[in-house]
């Protein structure tokens, strides 16, 4: 008898079952939906960078490499946009996406560690590390979703110079009929990017925002800072606050002020600990329906340092205690599968993280908020 041959006897023996187990399986679910998804704008970039950068040297096998870069490939080369989307020059046509990425380098309403205005530039060199086709989702966004980049917000030296450029450019954005994502900077920009929808849609917009603050101060410092914008976006009249859903609350670093603020508007706050208790998917449903109620739309609002600190050292306002990653990529799939009508991924500060992976897990959350609205229909091209 060879040296293996008793080995693994109690699973060889059962060849009836092998078939059961396999169709059982969400891995191999996913493969066989990888075939429904056409690879045509794919080609189309293909054809695009050997057009553009000329066809690669003689001694180069593979003929789709271009001799200047201008696709996906390779991951450590090419100017970075999100995801490597196309960088839109002319604002003007953006109403010709479904999707545009909004870069708003702005800190200056940082109260403690500076370097949100580094976190649009890192999360789009950490994305070029992801391809557009996800396997779980069985989504792929460059075949869903016409996308692109249009830069960066011109901020200024002034936060409420800054606000009225970050409302300016969103607005303009989301007028257009093209759903805005913003990748931040600090999360002060979460009142000029609300004011910004909420202006431009005829009903309630309601506010789902993952965080360990409340950010429901009127002023911090005599300014509107980082820890402000809620309570002045829910003074807006079609975003009350009745309809602001605090996600992840908890801590140590949650002002009494703030807490006032909930009882005196009547926000709804759930904690890490509600979590813990009711489950990702039950929290989710309580958030939609706080939410939505009488909404007309909803937007989604995510701090980075939502998530426990051992995860995303490179934010302004570490916490312990918050979703592991899992957890929080499970709660933005459920909420964007209904639909929002824009985004925001804030606080990333790249002097503080640690091989890019507080920036690799905002462009997680972003990426998979887009295939989850694509995944249930409320977005772009499905493909049966």
């Amino acid at each position: 008898m060879g040296f293996f041959d008793n080995h693994g006897l109690s699973f060889r023996q059962k060849k009836a079952l092998e078939s059961d187990r396999t169709t059982d399986l969400l891995g191999i679910e996913k493969a066989a939906e990888e075939a429904k998804i056409p690879e045509v704008e794919g080609e189309k970039v293909t054809e695009r960078s050997l057009q553009y950068g000329l066809e690669a040297a003689p001694s180069i096998g593979d003929r789709t490499i271009s001799t200047f870069t201008r696709e996906p490939r390779p991951a450590y080369a090419g100017i970075p946009t999100f995801l490597r989307t196309p960088f839109l020059e002319d604002v003007r046509r953006v109403g010709e996406y479904d999707v545009a990425f909004i870069g708003v380098p702005f800190d200056i309403g940082t109260t403690y560690r500076a370097g949100a205005r580094f976190g649009p530039e890192a999360i789009r060199r950490i994305s070029k590390l992801y391809t557009s086709y996800s396997y779980e989702h069985g989504v792929d966004l460059k075949e869903s979703l016409h996308m692109c980049d249009v830069g960066d917000v011109f901020t200024i030296a002034n936060i409420e110079k800054s606000f009225d450029q970050i409302y300016k450019a969103v607005s303009h954005v989301f007028a257009q009929g093209t759903l805005p994502v913003m990748l931040g900077g600090d999360h002060a920009i979460g009142y000029p990017c609300l004011r910004a929808i909420a202006d431009n849609v005829d009903g309630k917009v309601g506010i789902i925002h993952m965080d360990r603050h409340l950010d429901l101060q009127e002023k911090d410092m005599d300014e509107r800072m980082h820890t402000t914008p809620w309570f002045h976006a829910t003074n807006i009249p079609n975003a009350p606050p009745e309809n602001l859903v605090q996600v992840g609350i908890g801590g140590w670093q949650v002002p009494r002020e703030a807490v006032k603020n909930v009882r005196k508007f009547n926000t709804t706050v759930i904690t890490m600990g509600d979590i813990e208790k009711h489950g990702i998917d039950r929290i989710a449903d309580i958030a939609l329906e706080k939410a939505w109620k009488g909404a007309k739309a909803v937007y989604l609002s995510v701090d980075i340092d939502s998530f426990d600190s051992g995860f995303v050292p490179g934010t302004g306002w570490p916490e312990p205690g918050g979703f592991l990653p899992r957890e929080g990529i499970q709660f933005v799939n459920r909420v964007a599968s209904e639909g929002i009508c824009g985004m925001e991924l804030v606080e990333v500060s790249p002097p503080y993280d640690v091989s890019d992976q507080t920036a690799l897990l905002g462009t997680r959350v972003i990426s998979d908020a887009l295939a989850s609205m694509v995944k249930a229909g409320k977005i772009g091209k499905q493909f049966a």
